[in-house]
């Protein structure tokens, strides 16, 4: 059967975070567009990340608080967990969110074409609808694919009948695990089973590294390891996974001495990364320049091909929604005839742990080393949330705000947070070192009280030598 062929100037392959909203921008700007998904509208972060796994860690965190008994001096009896409806929940808190970004796609005359793409070439995709075969001729091709788990070749997911699973099936699993093993101590592996150990599953993370969370700094990570043991969750680190027993119901691992051991487990979730997703979709046949196993593109988000953008995840490190979004914005704005980089003086990022962990800009490391490039010092201060009323209040002493900044003249490098809700710190992270603030502009601007924002400004003063609450 023929294509049916249709024309569009901005086709936009994926409708992500980093792809809607990129459609959404060139809709408003007069752009006629057309944006192509084979999922569901929202991608990844709507649908199997970013939303649902924090509206399980509210719904673990709300469970355990209440099961603790005693706390603050509420006394509850008989607490027990409807697995079913609290994943109804969830759901419906996606849903709304996915129906919302059709609702704003349609309401800026996006055309929304549902299917897999197939790229032809650099000018246009097919794709195939029931037995209807379209093929979309553009102006310009936003590549938005996103990325999908890494799968372990010796250990596959759904091996041991479907025991093994991804991120995907542990949002969703329809009954609470016994004892659910997490491979990968990264910021999905420790989300994820802190939710299962809240809901009552015993939990193990097994962990290549010596410590838990390696991409951040020893210090950050403390707090979260002290909760994870206080939880009863157990950590193997420096563990090598071997793979499934004969038998298929447990994970085999090799201990630092190299013994191995097997780990009884119900469910076993690998959860050791994502990567972009590159294969599968005709990619190869545009032959462009590659960065890793991500397509490489310039300040602009142009790949090697001329009008061939790519974003988000596709376009490598780090794999933020948030960046995804940004970028999208910015092609949109570049193909309307705007000047637009994209070179953000930061882009924070949270693992929503138990506490939260926020970074922002330079890490003591990189700030460091970019002293020694340029010849300045580096002055660092810290102030702990034991000292801030707010904190205390909400039962959170752990953890503290960082900041850094030049010796020199006080420029702002860098923020790390850990703590509750230090997620919400970001925006004031960011906004700061977008704004190119120094240690006296959040020094002598009043932070309400009582709030954790006010840990902000005391470690700007702490580094200032002018603390007044520690």
């Amino acid at each position: 059967m023929a294509p049916v062929h249709s024309q569009t100037q901005l086709l936009v392959v994926g409708g992500g975070p980093g792809g809607y909203v990129a459609a959404i921008r060139a809709a408003q700007l007069g752009i006629k567009t057309t944006l192509v998904e084979g999922a569901a509208l929202g991608g990844t972060c709507l649908n199997i990340g970013c939303i649902p796994s924090k509206a399980l860690i509210h719904a673990a965190d709300a469970y355990a608080q209440a099961a603790q008994g005693g706390f603050m001096g509420i006394q509850v009896d008989g607490v027990r967990l409807d697995l079913p409806q609290t994943l109804a929940w969830k759901d419906g808190i996606v849903a709304k969110l996915t129906g919302g970004v059709a609702t704003l796609l349609k309401k800026h005359g996006v055309r929304v074409v549902p299917g897999w793409a197939e790229i032809v070439d650099g000018k246009s995709v097919e794709v195939r609808q029931g037995e209807e075969l379209l093929r979309i001729q553009c102006e310009h091709l936003l590549l938005a694919a996103g990325s999908q788990e890494v799968e372990l070749p010796f250990l596959p997911f759904g091996a041991g009948d479907g025991r093994v699973v991804s991120s995907t099936e542990a949002l969703a699993f329809t009954e609470l695990p016994r004892r659910l093993v997490v491979v990968g101590a990264g910021y999905i592996g420790l989300e994820l089973g802190t939710v299962w150990r809240k809901f009552g599953a015993e939990v193990t993370v097994v962990e290549a590294q010596p410590r838990i969370l390696p991409a951040y700094d020893a210090e950050l990570v403390k707090p979260v390891a002290a909760a994870l043991a206080r939880l009863g969750v157990q950590t193997l680190l420096a563990h090598r996974v071997e793979g499934l027993n004969a038998a298929g119901d447990a994970l085999t691992v090799r201990d630092p001495q190299g013994s191995l051991v097997e780990l009884p487990a119900d469910r076993i979730l690998v959860a050791v990364g994502r990567r972009p997703r590159t294969l599968g979709w005709g990619l190869e046949r545009l032959m462009l320049d590659m960065a890793g196993g991500a397509v490489k593109v310039d300040a602009q988000c142009r790949t090697s091909m001329k009008d061939v953008w790519a974003i988000g995840d596709l376009a490598g490190e780090p794999l933020l929604a948030h960046r995804a979004m940004a970028q999208g914005e910015m092609v949109a704005e570049l193909i309307a005839g705007h000047r637009r980089r994209f070179e953000p003086a930061s882009i924070p990022a949270v693992c929503f742990t138990d506490p939260e962990i926020v970074v922002a800009g330079h890490t003591p490391t990189s700030a460091e080393a970019e002293g020694t490039r340029h010849g300045f010092k580096v002055l660092q201060a810290t102030f702990p949330f034991a000292a801030n009323g707010r904190a205390l209040s909400l039962e959170a002493p752990e953890g503290f705000v960082r900041v850094l900044a030049r010796a020199d003249n006080h420029l702002i490098l860098g923020w790390q947070a850990v703590g509750a809700a230090v997620s919400e710190l970001s925006a004031a992270f960011g906004l700061s070192l977008e704004m190119g603030a120094r240690l006296e502009d959040v020094a002598h601007t009043i932070h309400a009280h009582p709030t954790l924002g006010e840990a902000v400004q005391e470690a700007c003063l702490r580094a200032l030598g002018q603390a007044l609450h520690i």
